[in-house]
């Protein structure tokens, strides 16, 4: 019964997770659309795309960092930490693969704590495939806006 329980917290739990990154994602797209879809043709233009890949970088930052708070807020309501401290920090490397393994989960929750893990990285993986599509469609705009301003052909520019 012990393994059905920490499967079903588990599940839960990357599932509460899965939700909010799906959520966060759907919030920065619609912070990009509302901010003009990075579409701007203008001399600024590159420093808008700048400021966008800044703020989405940074809004992918606090978005894992919510996922990681959840994770330690489970880990204290099942008393697995006496800690916040202690549940953030392990949180914070089994989420990001890191597991430096100073501070390790009991047997009652280990299972927990792996699939934390695999949900970690399958997230990180998520934004990453985001954010890089988003740096090439910025990039893709910039080409466009080089051949926008590039002179015709035979104007001697």
């Amino acid at each position: 019964m012990e393994l059905l329980t920490q499967l079903a917290v588990a599940s839960g739990t990357a599932g509460a997770t899965a939700l909010m990154h799906l959520l966060g994602l759907a919030a920065c797209i619609e912070a990009l659309h509302a901010g003009g879809g990075g579409r701007m043709i203008a001399p600024r233009a590159r420093l808008h795309q700048a400021l966008v890949v800044l703020l989405i970088g940074l809004g992918l930052f606090v978005l894992h960092a919510l996922e990681i708070w959840l994770y330690a807020a489970v880990y204290l309501l099942l008393g697995e930490f006496d800690r916040l401290e202690d549940a953030l920090y392990f949180s914070t490397s089994t989420y990001s693969t890191v597991g430096y393994g100073d501070v390790v989960m009991s047997h009652r929750w280990r299972v927990l704590g792996a699939i934390e893990g695999v949900n970690g990285i399958i997230l990180l993986g998520w934004s990453t495939a985001f954010f890089v599509s988003l740096v090439r469609r910025l990039g893709a705009l910039e080409e466009g806006w080089r051949l926008f301003r590039r002179p015709p052909p035979g104007a001697g520019g």
